[in-house]
């Protein structure tokens, strides 16, 4: 079986990145991204993002997860510290994070370190979340192999919930990744694409213009 896909096209004509208009921090242009992402209102999940972690035998694995809180301190995401993504982060805290926001024509490449937040602010966060959902972080083992769809569904539907049942498990929480570089792509006509590349050098930001 195969498939041309030559013919897909499309043009790119909604912005520009122009140096003499951009700030210095790379966290305040994504902050201005961001709202008008939220304001143009097109975006069915704005915060999702493409996570990449890669295995102790060098293979990259990449998943949407869901950004939950960004600042000049990084980009928050919580997950099951036992799942694949927890393992490979344990092993290798070197992730990248990805974005894209066709609605803009825009994409943001985020590389860092992931670490593992504070358990006060996990605690936070997981009792904020509706109670399905703490439900369901707490009856799956993520990434685990089982035996069928009646499997876990029969354990949700087993689940006691009582006054204690639904505090945070210890292995579900955030993870910090703290940027030590940032591209912002923003597309433009011809393909001839504005690529501005945002790095981390002793501890301040720089920032070049990439060819497309």
């Amino acid at each position: 079986m195969s498939k041309d896909l030559s013919n897909y096209r499309d043009k790119y004509l909604k912005g520009e990145l122009i140096e003499n208009n951009l700030p210095n921090n790379p966290l305040d242009l994504f902050s201005k991204w961001f709202s008008e992402l939220e304001n143009n209102g097109n975006e069915r999940e704005p915060n999702a993002m493409s996570l990449s972690t890669v295995d102790k035998e060098g293979f990259p694995t990449t998943r949407i997860v869901l950004l939950k809180e960004f600042s000049d301190s990084g980009f928050i995401f919580f997950t099951n510290y036992n799942s694949r993504k927890g393992n490979h982060i344990k092993l290798n805290p070197q992730t990248c994070l990805s974005f894209y926001w066709p609605s803009l024509e825009r994409q943001v490449i985020i590389h860092g370190n992931a670490n593992k937040i504070s358990e006060i602010k996990s605690n936070k966060y997981f009792n904020s979340r509706p109670e399905s959902s703490r439900i369901g972080a707490i009856v799956s083992d993520q990434s685990e192999v089982i035996p069928s769809r009646d499997f876990i569904d029969n354990k949700l539907k087993n689940f006691n919930v009582g006054v204690n049942s639904l505090k945070r498990p210890k292995h579900w929480g955030g993870y910090n990744v703290i940027p030590k570089s940032i591209e912002f792509w923003q597309g433009r006509e011809s393909r001839l694409h504005d690529r501005i590349f945002y790095f981390k050098n002793n501890e301040q930001w720089e920032k070049n213009r990439l060819s497309p």
